[in-house]
């Protein structure tokens, strides 16, 4: 089972989070936490893919059309980051 560790800066835009995407990111969570990263790659409606540039190291998450999820996997452990949920301005 993998553990999931919210940032400050993600716990502040949960708060601001409409219902409906805040349900989104739950059902990321509970995909995360029962088959780790590698379970959204079998759901192709989050759109998980690798970031590069600035962003090297982190990797993103659709919620919708515009909110995206952005993560690390610290050190190859059972550990997932959750740095931000922003409206795709990265």
């Amino acid at each position: 089972m993998w553990e999931i560790y919210e940032g400050p800066k993600a716990r502040k835009s949960l708060k601001k989070l409409p219902h409906e995407i805040l349900k989104r990111y739950e059902k990321w969570k509970d995909i995360v936490m029962i088959s780790g990263p590698g379970g959204l790659r079998n759901i192709r409606g989050f759109n998980d893919e690798k970031l590069h540039g600035i962003w090297e190291g982190f990797r993103s998450s659709r919620l919708n059309i515009h909110d995206r999820v952005l993560y690390r996997i610290e050190g190859g452990q059972l550990f997932v980051e959750v740095f931000d949920i922003t409206a795709h301005k990265y």
